[in-house]
């Protein structure tokens, strides 16, 4: 035999822990040629699914090419290198370090996953529902950051049950710690919660026209802490999402219609066939608006100075320069039809009536009764 060869064949033959060094050259071969295998063909599957989706009108080829865009190419290598480990009679420590990084590797690659999916269906919620359900989406996307949350806490769990430490325990002193956190921060806690109550109830979302208290304006955004809320006038008003619930508040863009109460009045010396006909004037007027629904006109009540009318009716939209519009209409008809019949709308008078003058006493002008300045006659 050659000496060459025999010098080959001898170093072949010699052993590095626990396995000839043909045996790992064979190994490592196959190593990077499965590690190759696995990132061509992840590439080629993840553009063949991707043109797939782009034709098609369902969601499961578009997750299905989300996931195959976002697996790592370390996590590819390191899978080849575990299955590769498996032909190979390693010893104990190596292949337990193998199985570790495998595994920590595996974990990192299914919090990719989970996170691009939550990312994925949000967007593709968000892009479906913003223009008709606005709260859909506020609610979608804490949904969202809850599963990222969710599926972070899961596999730390699962790294430390991985390495034999105690969950049990570990959650046992969390409970307590958390406890005593809580009570630490419970105003912020407690707007975390009622932002979580926002998005599951839903009594307001982005773009509502809302009313608190004496604030009115325009919702812009629901965070964790605060809702921010852009007013009338223009300034931004911030608000905790704690003291946001116990407030009473009025979503006008929820509205369905609008009732509307007027009150008018007339004077006293208008006369009695008048004042019966006025309420069938005032429903003439009314009932001849468009987007309007009378409800009814009625002589309320006397006045300090005026005979009272009080008009109800319905706007049936909830746009507010609709109803003023209409509003103004109204007036207008009215005023014009009242003139026509000679009726006085009322304003604020007095009246003095005197009976009677004690005799004998004179009423020029600057004199003087009893103390006092005598009224002129």
């Amino acid at each position: 035999m050659n000496p060459v060869e025999i010098v080959e064949n001898t170093f072949l033959e010699n052993e590095f822990l626990g396995a000839s060094v043909y045996a790992w050259l064979v190994a490592l071969a196959l190593w990077a040629g499965t590690a190759a295998v696995l990132i061509l063909l992840n590439r080629f599957v993840a553009w063949k699914v991707g043109r797939i989706a782009e034709r098609t009108s369902n969601q499961i080829d578009d997750y299905v090419a989300a996931l195959l865009k976002e697996t790592r190419v370390y996590f590819l290598i390191v899978a080849s290198l575990y299955f590769t480990s498996l032909i190979l009679e390693l010893p104990g420590a190596l292949d337990r370090w193998i199985s570790t990084i495998a595994f920590l590797v595996f974990m990192v690659q299914i919090v990719i996953w989970g996170t691009r999916l939550a990312a994925f269906w949000t967007e593709r919620y968000r892009e479906e529902k913003l223009a008709t359900d606005a709260g859909a989406v506020t609610t979608v996307v804490a949904i969202g950051w809850l599963i990222r949350v969710a599926l972070w806490a899961f596999v730390f769990l699962l790294i430390l049950d991985y390495f034999g430490k105690d969950i049990t325990a570990l959650v046992a002193g969390l409970g307590i710690g958390g406890i005593a956190i809580a009570l630490a921060v419970q105003n912020i806690l407690g707007d975390l919660f009622a932002s979580l109550s926002i998005v599951l109830d839903r009594p307001f979302v982005v773009g509502d026209f809302v009313a608190v208290n004496d604030f009115l304006g325009t919702v812009e955004h629901v965070g964790l802490k605060t809702t921010r809320i852009r007013s009338i006038s223009g300034e931004q008003i911030i608000f905790s999402n704690g003291d946001l619930l116990q407030s009473r508040i009025r979503n006008y863009k929820r509205m369905f219609e609008r009732r509307i109460v007027f009150t008018l009045g007339v004077t006293y010396q208008t006369p009695h066939e008048k004042i019966a006909a006025i309420p069938a004037m005032l429903r003439e007027i009314v009932e001849r608006q468009d987007q309007v629904r009378f409800d009814r006109a009625h002589f309320k009540g006397f006045g300090d100075f005026a005979l009272n009318f009080e008009v109800v009716y319905y706007v049936l939209t909830p746009e507010y320069l609709v109803y003023m519009d209409i509003q103004q209409a109204i007036n207008l008809a009215v005023h014009e039809r009242f003139s026509s019949e000679g009726i006085d709308f009322a304003f604020p008078t007095q009246s003095l009536f005197v009976e009677s003058i004690p005799g004998g006493l004179r009423l020029n002008d600057g004199e003087r009764m009893g103390g006092q300045i005598a009224p002129d006659r």
